[in-house]
């Protein structure tokens, strides 16, 4: 026996047990159930049983039959909470028990051949079923099977939406959204954030209720408007990514090919965009507060958004496939070095060390590949600097999260519509040396402010900091001079390392490892130079040994024993150190 549901919108339609192993849903009236519509087969759902569980397999027709948003040839087993489509109808099947077990129930008599009826068919053949009333009690399996479907009940609603016909009833109210919009005159540039919210808000309603085409939608109601108010007033759905903290890094290579970082690893999500202009609306809704543009003129930007995640966006002609969306998130709450230690990405000895080091006014380079949490980490190590000084960081876009009390914080700026007005960060760092820092912490070091850098490094400025790409601390020392080789000055490679060697007291190496883990694998003192060569000394490293059962990268933590000069410094100035840290090694750590 077989238990079927028919809803048209809010309305049951039909609600009966089909007492054969299988019968159809269709429009033609030698069908179990009829079904009107002319997108509807003639007989299209095939419903039948196999033991306990029952299972469909569309025979043909206009519209495609779907569970949980899913066009499907065949599918099984059914569960309780599955929702079956079929064009302007909702369907449930299960198994039920035959009139001995359930009790008597009445049966719903018509002799018309109407909308959701069982259709009159001779008794040997297919017998009229019987009403099942909505608050009968379920059998223990039905009770398990739908605790299973609640579970999954808000994904499922969320990939209804992510559909064919989802994405095409989300276009439409896009379309219609606009031309109400339009039609009424709303006047959206006087509008505050909240005021645009809400006028959106009703206008959405006031068409999934209005019109006829919305109907198996409307049960949905909440989330295909949030949808639909996400691409218009905000940043569509990359709004639920944003706020799951457990996403790191969301990356749109197209529309439709949205890609996320949970937990360190990669993973293609189930969202999507529309189209490629609510791609470009995101895009512009992020930029324009910034002043800043992307137009085929001048197709990548960098950006941020308001909580500080990093944004890089580039479109068409560059970007082939459509418009790209990258966003780094930063952590909605400020990370200390103890998160860093509980994360496994250092030890307590390490995070002392460098504590002491940014205290004593060592100037610092952060080194590592894109994604290695470089910037992470010149956070953490700048709100080691002591209030009383002056701070002045320079970036790209800004993204340092500090809270001392005289901070002044310079972003670069892109050139305008007519390709004047670009401010370099060479330029920024040039000018922060007129605005009494006592440090100066840049960003990152791309070309030729490297050399600036080194200069306000070298010249009183002592205690600043920048990061670089780099994947050692050797190469580190490369790149940096490589940097200043952009600056354009005709500078012999000595001088260059001379500078370089005066300037860094410190490099610290971060590296992201496959798995997802980030660590701090070197901490290492440039010590002086020998002929042309620059001399590093590894103060501490991380040695991996593989990886464990959760394929987590495997190793330990070690200080080489080296104590660094301005330590020695320190001691000979009676200040007390605890040189103990340089000369114990860390237990092993298997954590990311």
């Amino acid at each position: 026996m077989i238990k079927i549901t028919v809803r048209r919108g809010s309305n049951v339609v039909f609600d009966g047990v089909c007492s054969e192993k299988e019968c159809t849903l269709g429009r033609e009236s030698n069908n179990f159930v009829v079904l009107k519509g002319w997108a509807v087969g003639k007989k299209q759902l095939h419903l039948y049983l196999k033991e306990y569980d029952v299972y469909l397999q569309d025979k043909g027709g206009l519209a495609a039959i779907q569970v949980n948003g899913t066009a499907v040839n065949k599918f099984g087993p059914l569960k309780p909470n599955d929702d079956i489509l079929l064009g302007e109808y909702n369907i449930r099947a299960t198994y039920a028990f035959d009139e001995e077990k359930q009790g008597h129930l009445s049966l719903v008599k018509d002799s018309s051949v109407a909308e959701g009826t069982v259709a009159p068919r001779a008794p040997a053949v297919v017998p009229q079923g019987t009403v099942v009333p909505i608050e009968a009690v379920a059998t223990s399996s039905e009770q398990e099977r739908h605790a299973i479907a609640t579970e999954a009940a808000l994904s499922a609603e969320h990939a209804a939406l992510e559909s064919k016909e989802g994405l095409s009833f989300r276009q439409r109210i896009h379309k219609r959204l606009i031309d109400v919009m339009d039609l009424r005159r709303v006047n959206v540039s006087r509008m505050d954030d909240g005021e645009l919210r809400d006028t959106v808000r009703k206008l959405i309603d006031e068409i999934i209720d209005g019109e006829q085409v919305f109907l198996s939608f409307r049960g949905n109601r909440q989330i295909l408007r949030d949808s639909v108010l996400n691409e218009v007033v905000g940043l569509g759905p990359l709004e639920d990514l944003i706020n799951d903290a457990a996403v790191t890094e969301i990356m749109v290579n197209r529309a439709d090919e949205i890609f996320i970082e949970r937990s360190g690893t990669l993973q293609r999500s189930s969202i999507t965009f529309t189209n490629d202009s609510a791609v470009y609306a995101a895009i512009e809704r992020i930029v324009a507060p910034l002043g800043r543009r992307i137009d085929e003129s001048s197709p990548m930007v960098d950006a941020r958004l308001k909580d500080g995640s990093r944004v890089n966006a580039i479109i068409p002609p560059l970007a082939l496939k459509g418009p790209c969306l990258t966003i780094r998130k930063f952590s909605k709450r400020r990370l200390v070095d103890r998160d860093l230690i509980a994360f496994g990405s250092m030890t307590a000895p390490m995070a002392a060390f460098l504590k002491l080091a940014v205290e004593q006014r060592a100037n610092i380079v952060i080194s590592g590949g894109t994604g290695s949490g470089k910037t992470t980490l010149l956070n953490v190590l700048s709100n080691f600097i002591h209030d009383h000084e002056r701070i002045v960081t320079v970036e790209d876009a800004a993204e340092l999260q500090l809270n001392q009390p005289n901070l002044v914080s310079l972003e670069a700026r892109p050139a305008n519509v007519e390709g004047k007005g670009h401010i370099a960060i060479r330029d920024l760092v040039k000018n922060c040396l007129r605005m009494r820092p006592d440090r100066i912490v840049v960003g990152e070091c791309r070309g030729g402010e490297a050399l600036d850098m080194l200069q306000a490094m070298n010249t009183g400025h002592d205690g600043s900091m920048t990061t670089a790409h780099a994947n050692t601390p050797r190469d580190c020392l490369s790149r940096l001079e490589v940097m200043t080789m952009m600056s354009g000055l005709d500078i012999p490679s000595s001088a260059i390392r001379e500078q370089i060697q005066s300037s860094i007291n410190i490099i610290v190496q971060q590296t992201r490892f496959s798995c997802g883990s980030r660590k701090v694998t070197h901490v290492s003192e440039v010590t002086g130079m020998e002929g042309s060569m620059i001399q590093l000394q590894d103060i501490f490293l991380f040695r991996q040994d593989g990886f464990d059962a959760n394929g987590k990268v495997a190793g330990r933590f070690e200080a080489t024993g080296h104590i660094p000069e301005f330590y020695q410094q320190l001691t000979k100035r009676g200040i007390k150190v605890d040189n103990s840290i340089f000369g114990e090694r860390e237990p092993l750590i298997r954590t990311a």
